[in-house]
């Protein structure tokens, strides 16, 4: 886990029903909707082809709605003659999703829309149904878990140092749209009060599990989740319970105040749009080790750790 600026390419996986997607070579923004689709439920299948009497092949020349499109109960899908006409029609209110090989129509109730934005400020390299790819430079740091949906925001320090936990009564409704920066900890009081306050999201160095489990639900995990779900994002830089963030950590978080910034979930990572010089790092040789007490983390100097130290750090 370190602080570093460098090209960066950020995957956004993408869930089944993507219906448009940035084209390979755009240029985006952090925040930039780059792919949007529907989640729909039980698929119904019209035989448009045999219904209006033409082969697979021909029936694009006859369609009326295109893929992707809304349709309405009784809109027609497809019509051939004048005189003497044959249609084929929508059976229910949903969206045409697909055409098949075999000329059928497949229509499905949309339960909600979701979109997927860009973490980074970059350009679309890879675009197609299974994922996109947005290639930049940026800020990063990695941490060890995440919860939620990606969040896009302003950083802002909501502690006093890196030992302190993130407190409810620091948190009100005018850090909307932001993402907090916490110390050693988040109980679940502060990130359900975060969310309640339209907080973009959270990071700290743990969360008790117990907590996360509070707010998340039994089921909780680690993947990630698109936007249509209402949820908290919360990001563990180190571990779970309380763990004090080093200042090596800490220091360049509270120098980014004020920077567009973005959790994706998927990576469990921080990028941070600044410029390369907005941070200092800190010196060459120093990681993060395990503490004896296993319940903290410190800087390792290599030319001064202990040898008990170093190999603790090594089985790491």
């Amino acid at each position: 886990m370190t602080w570093g600026y460098g090209p960066r390419t950020v995957e956004h996986p993408l869930p089944v029903g993507a219906a448009r997607l940035a084209p390979e070579g755009t240029v985006v923004r952090a925040g930039d909707v780059i792919a949007s689709g529907a989640t729909v439920t039980r698929v119904l299948v019209v035989s448009v082809a045999r219904r209006v009497g033409v082969e697979p092949g021909d029936l694009d020349r006859v369609l009326r709605v295109r893929p992707v499109a809304d349709v309405a109960r009784n809109d027609i899908l497809a019509r051939t003659g004048r005189t003497f006409t044959r249609a084929a029609a929508s059976p229910i209110d949903g969206r045409l999703v697909h055409i098949t090989i075999g000329g059928d129509a497949c229509i499905a109730p949309v339960v909600d829309d979701w979109r997927v934005r860009s973490a980074i400020d970059g350009i679309v390299a890879r675009s197609d149904a299974a994922a996109l790819a947005v290639e930049g430079e940026c800020w990063a740091l990695a941490g060890l878990a995440a919860y939620g949906p990606d969040a896009l925001g302003v950083l802002a320090v909501a502690v006093d140092g890196p030992a302190d936990a993130l407190a409810p009564s620091r948190i009100d409704v005018l850090q909307k749209g932001r993402i907090l920066v916490g110390g050693a900890r988040a109980a679940a009081e502060a990130i359900t009060r975060a969310h309640a306050c339209g907080v973009s999201g959270v990071v700290v160095g743990a969360a008790p599990a117990g907590g996360l489990r509070v707010v998340y639900g039994d089921d909780l995990d680690a993947r990630g989740l698109l936007t249509f779900d209402d949820r908290p994002t919360v990001l563990c830089l180190i571990g779970f319970g309380s763990a004090e963030l080093p200042r090596e950590i800490f220091d360049p978080l509270a120098s980014f105040a004020g920077q567009r910034a973005s959790i994706h979930v998927a990576s469990a990572s921080l990028f941070v749009m600044a410029p390369a010089t907005a941070a200092r790092l800190p010196a060459a040789g120093s990681r993060i080790a395990l503490a004896d007490d296993h319940a903290s983390v410190r800087i390792v100097d290599p030319e001064a750790a202990s040898p008990e130290a170093l190999a603790l750090d090594a089985d790491r």
